[in-house]
Order: structure tokens, then C-alpha cells, then sequence
């Protein structure tokens, strides 16, 4: 359950940071950006702030 409410956290924040850009200041692109780079990061140190937010909402690993 987990991942999936994570995919879907992740996906909705760059559909809205990608809006925002489009409609109201190109700077919402970094926005995007910083979630990218998270991304990287947590597939190589195996740490994510998202997850541990998650786990402490009382969702389970799939």
C-alpha cells in the first residue's frame, strides 16, 4: 500500500508543480526539479523522507 500512495503522492506533485509552471511562474519547474533530485538521491542512500512520513502514517510495505 505504501508504494503505491507513494507513486501517487510523487506523480501528483509533478503534475501540480508542471501546472504551476505552465500557468502561474516558470519557477515552479524547480519545484519539479527538487523532486527529481530526491528521487536520485533516495535510490542510492536508500533514504527517503516521503517513506518514513508514510510508515508513520501507518501504511504498510506492499
Amino acid at each position: 500500500m505504501k508504494n503505491k500512495v507513494f507513486r501517487i503522492v510523487v506523480g501528483s506533485f509533478i503534475l501540480i508543480s508542471v501546472l504551476l509552471a505552465n500557468y502561474v511562474s516558470q519557477n515552479w519547474l524547480w519545484f519539479t526539479v527538487f523532486i527529481g533530485v530526491n528521487l536520485l538521491q533516495s535510490a542510492f542512500t536508500k533514504w527517503c523522507l516521503l517513506e518514513i512520513i508514510l510508515s508513520k502514517l501507518g501504511l504498510k510495505d506492499d
